[in-house]
């Protein structure tokens, strides 16, 4: 029985979707069959594997709206062991859209819950909010990785969706755990990137991470490529970063 993981943060450009695709392929290539929901209509998951956006005919959108079964909006990936069900621009429209629909925060849950039998992970990347879709991947979430810039606004905010993570597990999803913090965009050559370390250790102690992914200019390249890392450049430190993590992952589960 698979593991649904949410990656969420409402604060953007932490490294949501970099984790997303790249755990993804980390957990592939560890052998570990992995699904790749892109519930961001950025859709920067789907285009940082190689797929053209703009061509997507099935995908998140359909899926929330229930006009699509779950395994015909999926596709293959180029990495090893993963599949995408990709997202489109459309995406947008889907909080206005289920705004009046009964259970609208169950869409998820219910259009993905089958497919847990055939994969060992299904990871979610979520969108830069705490909106509607965000709360719908809580919901259907087993757990959730919150990434955390080392940068100085990096634990503003966080008490936010800490609080909103609380009130899915008082009203939609009483299993919703949080599988880790996990730190990013690390710069060992800055103080602040150390005092930031060392002041969400100290708060959060073993929700953390062991695994801290590094500033790296292979991974911020890699999507321009439509590559995970580990496509792009295996001996990166980025691809050795999210190959331990996924290492961890495994082991924790």
């Amino acid at each position: 029985m698979g593991k649904i993981i949410a990656i969420a943060n409402q604060k953007g450009g932490v490294g949501k979707t970099t984790t997303s695709v790249n755990l993804a392929a980390s957990l592939g290539v560890l052998e570990k069959k992995v699904l790749l929901i892109d519930a961001d209509p950025q859709a920067n998951a789907t285009s940082g594997l190689g797929i053209d956006v703009e061509n997507v005919e099935a995908g998140t959108y359909q899926l929330l709206e229930h006009t699509i079964a779950a395994k015909d909006a999926i596709i293959s990936s180029n990495s090893p062991n993963l599949d995408l069900i990709p997202a489109h621009i459309d995406l947008v429209a889907i909080e206005i859209e289920l705004v009046d629909k009964d259970k609208r925060e169950y869409m998820l849950k219910k259009a993905i819950q089958d497919l847990k039998a055939d994969y060992d992970f299904i990871l979610i990347d979520c969108a830069p909010s705490l909106g509607l879709l965000t709360l719908n991947a809580l919901t259907a979430a087993d757990s959730v990785i919150i990434p955390i810039q080392c940068e100085y606004f990096a634990l503003e905010g966080l008490g936010k969706l800490l609080n909103t993570v609380k009130s899915v597990q008082k009203i939609h999803n009483k299993n919703l755990d949080i599988e880790g913090l996990l730190l990013t965009m690390y710069d060992s050559r800055l103080r602040l990137s150390n005092q930031v370390v060392d002041e969400v250790k100290k708060h959060f102690d073993e929700m953390v991470f062991k695994t801290i992914i590094q500033r790296n200019v292979r991974l911020s390249e890699a999507p321009s490529y439509g590559e995970s890392i580990i496509s792009y450049d295996a001996g990166s430190k980025g691809a050795n970063n999210y190959l331990s993590l996924a290492q961890e992952l495994i082991e924790k589960n």
